[in-house]
């Protein structure tokens, strides 16, 4: 695995860590951002891809599934930011892996016989990790999230159940008190 999948999976698995299970309307300036993003990426590709038509071969290849790579993975991490879900970093998660997927294959196109077959089996099992990471990922953070609202239930019942034993304006004040505690 290369120097950008490993900076591509901690980034993209601390933003699917950091989510914290709430859908937030996007804000006018949460929508700029997206913009300029998905505005510079397009800028940065335009530039890598005019480097890449310097080169010939193969390396040409390889120069522009990289170019396109780095514009997947700036417009998927802008998107997943905006949308800011957890499908949408799952999402985000799965177009980097098939972008680098390609990425290796256009590297393997450079080999022939056995060693090309080794290579794409590679890329294949490296794209099938990513996935099946993305998706183990997306399934464990759904179900904490899972867990913390049973969690909260449980801990609410248990406030309230508290509140049983006063009476009157005590009683209310105390179930009032779990309510707000406990977002209810």
């Amino acid at each position: 695995m290369n120097k950008n999948k490993i900076i591509t999976a901690i980034v993209v698995s601390l933003a699917c860590a950091a989510w914290g299970g709430q859908a937030v309307a996007a804000t006018p300036e949460a929508k700029a951002a997206y913009k300029a993003a998905n505005e510079q990426a397009g800028l940065n590709y335009k530039l890598a891809h005019a480097e890449c038509e310097k080169i010939t071969g193969n390396p040409k290849d390889v120069c522009i599934a990289e170019a396109k790579a780095v514009r997947a993975y700036d417009e998927a991490v802008a998107q997943a930011q905006y949308t800011n879900t957890l499908r949408a970093y799952t999402k985000a998660r799965i177009k980097i892996a098939d972008a680098n997927y390609d990425v290796d294959l256009a590297r393997c196109n450079a080999l022939t016989g056995n060693d090309k077959d080794v290579c794409v089996k590679l890329a294949k099992s490296t794209k099938v990790a990513a996935l099946a990471d993305a998706k183990a990922d997306k399934k464990v953070i759904e179900a904490r999230s899972d867990a913390r609202e049973a969690k909260r239930k449980a801990e609410y019942k248990v406030a309230t159940e508290k509140c049983d034993a006063l009476a009157g304006a005590a009683k209310d004040d105390c179930i009032k008190a779990a309510k707000t505690q406990f977002g209810y």
